[in-house]
């Protein structure tokens, strides 16, 4: 099983980025599928997560209303949009893999991508 996160890059405050995470390895459908970001110096959190099914999305407070969360099964893939973007946004954003357990335990999750810079500048 292998998730590969992309669409990192370096943008200024307010700017655009989208990510991808891509699944290779399992039925895509079933797993839900989230995103977690890990700033320096601070522990990895929680961004937002996606359901099986799609039908069901959560976002940090931090992030409402600024990114949103999508999949396409038959791409295999995942979308994090995110707008808005602000400095305190920079960090290496992970997609993950959950089959059950809490969308929003990072120990909970199964499967990990290798992480994708994202650095907002002022």
């Amino acid at each position: 099983v292998q998730l590969q996160a992309s669409g990192g890059g370096s943008v200024q405050t307010g700017g655009s980025l989208r990510l991808s995470c891509v699944a290779s390895g399992l039925r895509f459908s079933d797993i839900a599928v989230g995103w977690f970001r890990q700033a320096p110096g601070k522990e990895r959190g929680f961004v937002a997560a996606i359901s099986r099914t799609g039908g069901v999305t959560f976002f940090a407070d931090s992030v409402k209303g600024r990114f949103s969360i999508s999949r396409d099964d038959a791409k295999n893939t995942a979308t994090l949009r995110m707008r808005s973007l602000q400095p305190e946004d920079t960090a290496v954003y992970y997609c993950a893999g959950l089959r059950s357990g809490s969308y929003f335990q990072s120990d909970d999750y199964n499967y990990w991508g290798q992480g994708t810079q994202v650095t907002v500048s002022s």
